[in-house]
């Protein structure tokens, strides 16, 4: 590992100097309790090389919190949740915007900035949810159910948010359903994001079959043996994770909602029920807290590296480009979620699951295509 990390660092003309070390020291000070010493070494050299190049090329990085510690604490300018990075990317003033994320995000960014370069170091980083559904299955369920308003997630392509009405996130999914003053609505593609908002609404939702390849790993069996094992924690889950596990949490909300949650709580114990990086960068802010980590990893995230992000700024590579034919309608979809304003964080997820009703599936993907 070692010998990999100097072949690396030597492949990218760098090295770990005394100059090095104190150009970054505010930042290990920061992070020394999630990152080793030995690792250190090899992501200060990259931390210092990217924030040059930063001032250099005025580009700015957009980091989603699932990003590992040195990319959330050493280079991102700006960090957040999905809708966050949504609002932040339409209001971004740099010439040069490097998403560290999946590739959604990359495109959300560049849909919000047109005239701007955007760029994901690794244009391979996708996601279980937007890989789930097609724009051409879109058309196909807006054929079968005329006139129904289509809700899509964030977590989608382009050329899907393009078939859209309105998206939605996380943050905000139960806010742009009852905002369309519709008893129904297709909401694509999460079954379990659906499922959870069906129960805190009287809108009738059809849904879809996709899932979060982390989220979907969670079952409320592993809640009750993370209290038994940890007498006192406090449960926080994301509203990807299947209804039970809501049911057995304290609190459920976005990545946005849950940081705020301890932030403004400081529980003594607390396990969040999502993508573990998150767990290690609050970590850093809240040195008082202890945090249980179930260490579920999203193998697309983890494909956004400091190495990658260098190497992208360095030879602007990887730069994210949509379709003109696609683009203005799957920016009307993000504006129109914009214009609704910031919900509280996560609020609606709050205090039980609701008594609304269940959210029914209309088709696995592709299904309907030979129906």
């Amino acid at each position: 590992m070692i010998m990999n990390s100097a072949a690396e660092l030597a492949r990218d003309g760098l090295e770990f100097t005394s100059g090095v070390e104190r150009a970054t020291a505010d930042v290990y000070a920061r992070v020394k309790d999630v990152i080793p010493e030995i690792e250190w070494q090899f992501f200060a050299p990259y931390i210092h090389a990217i924030n040059q190049l930063k001032r250099e090329k005025n580009a700015i990085i957009l980091a989603h919190n699932y990003m590992t510690p040195e990319i959330y604490h050493g280079v991102a300018d700006i960090c957040g949740d999905s809708l966050a990075l949504a609002r932040e990317a339409a209001k971004a003033d740099a010439e040069i915007i490097v998403q560290a994320s999946v590739h959604f995000m990359a495109e959300t960014a560049k849909l919000m900035n047109p005239d701007k370069t955007v760029l994901i170091p690794d244009m391979s980083a996708g996601c279980s949810l937007s890989e789930s559904i097609t724009g051409a299955d879109v058309r196909l369920l807006k054929e079968h159910f005329p006139g129904v308003p289509v809700v899509t997630y964030v977590n989608t392509s382009a050329e899907v948010k393009a078939e859209t009405d309105i998206c939605c996130t996380s943050s905000n999914a139960l806010q742009v359903v009852e905002s369309l003053g519709t008893d129904k609505v297709l909401f694509l593609p999460d079954h379990y994001l659906a499922a959870n908002v069906a129960r805190q609404t009287s809108v009738k939702v059809l849904t879809w079959r996709g899932r979060c390849m982390v989220h979907e790993q969670f079952s409320a069996k592993d809640i009750r043996e993370y209290r038994e094992a940890n007498p006192g924690v406090i449960v926080l889950a994301h509203p990807e994770c299947p209804p039970d596990v809501l049911d057995e949490a304290d609190y459920a909300g976005s990545t946005a909602g849950m940081i705020g949650y301890v932030h403004k709580a400081q529980p003594a114990k607390v396990v969040m029920i999502t993508e573990c990086s998150m767990s290690d960068n609050v970590a850093v802010e809240l040195p008082n807290v202890k945090f249980i980590r179930p260490c579920n990893l999203c193998p697309h995230m983890k494909k956004i590296t400091l190495p990658k992000i260098l190497r992208s700024l360095r030879e602007m590579k990887h730069e994210v480009k949509i379709d003109p034919q696609i683009a203005p309608r799957a920016r009307l979809a993000i504006e129109r979620m914009l214009a609704l304003g910031t919900p509280s964080s996560g609020a609606q997820w709050q205090g039980g699951v609701g008594t609304g009703g269940k959210a029914e599936i209309v088709g696995a993907p592709r299904e309907l295509v030979s129906a």
